[in-house]
């Protein structure tokens, strides 16, 4: 395959960037998205030019880490992460745009890397259990029930590649905070912090500058993984019931 690539590239946080026309050719069709930038970044190498930076990591649709907008779509034309997007999805002599995630809330690092550390930092704020000391208590001490167990094991499932954040037109982060409260608040184990949770990790990514929600359902639609658009509803009433009984 020959495709014509248009790239955003960027040197820095402060510096102005543009999109930069690159041609490739002999591409296979069984390549995955991320294996093409290579071929694209030995070439560039070769000429002595700088290659175009890009976040990976196990390239297996686990870690989150690869964060591409191509063509407009997050991660692409597929339902999948950038490193699982095959080059079978596209045709000989296409033009590919590729872009970083836009969001106020990711600010570019260089070129296609943007810094997702508001992640970390909304997690941080709640995203965690008491865990008590000593041996580890018998594994069906707490009885869970299937559907809130189902429930958990489902919102778990987010990687926090950010795809929801560059595919919601305000750049919101309601899915992803709603994926990481909802797991645990259904659970007995993180009962102890439920109303703190919700109201601290909400609090943190109020405070991080994503947009408002306004249910598009665009997060929903370009998430990876999954993650059901109800989610989002209800981590409201979390909230709604937290303010409720804590008085904050």
């Amino acid at each position: 395959m020959k495709l014509n690539l248009r790239v955003w590239r960027q040197k820095n946080a402060d510096a102005p960037g543009a999109m930069a026309v690159y041609e490739v050719d002999g591409i296979s069709r069984d390549m995955s998205f991320l294996e093409m930038l290579d071929t694209l970044n030995e070439e560039l190498i070769l000429g002595g030019e700088d290659p175009v930076a890009f976040d990976h990591d196990c390239r297996e649709g686990i870690c989150g880490a690869c964060s591409l907008v191509i063509n407009g779509d997050a991660h692409g034309p597929e339902r999948t992460t950038t490193c699982q997007l095959h080059m079978r999805s596209f045709r000989d002599g296409d033009t590919i745009d590729i872009e970083p995630w836009r969001a106020s809330a990711f600010p570019v690092v260089k070129d296609l890397v943007v810094d997702r550390s508001a992640f970390d930092r909304i997690i941080q704020a709640g995203g965690y259990v008491s865990v008590p000391t000593g041996s580890a208590p018998e594994a069906h001490a707490t009885p869970v029930p299937k559907a809130d167990a189902d429930s958990a094991f489902e919102h778990a499932e987010c990687i926090g590649c950010g795809a929801c954040v560059a595919a919601c037109p305000n750049g919101s982060a309601m899915l992803f905070t709603s994926a990481k409260i909802n797991h645990l608040n259904v659970l007995p184990q993180g009962a102890p912090e439920r109303e703190t949770r919700v109201l601290d990790m909400v609090a943190a990514m109020d405070g991080e500058g994503f947009g408002g929600c306004t249910l598009t359902g665009e997060c929903a639609t370009a998430c990876p993984k999954g993650i059901p658009l109800p989610s989002i509803a209800a981590m409201n009433r979390e909230w709604l019931r937290a303010t409720r009984t804590s008085g904050r």
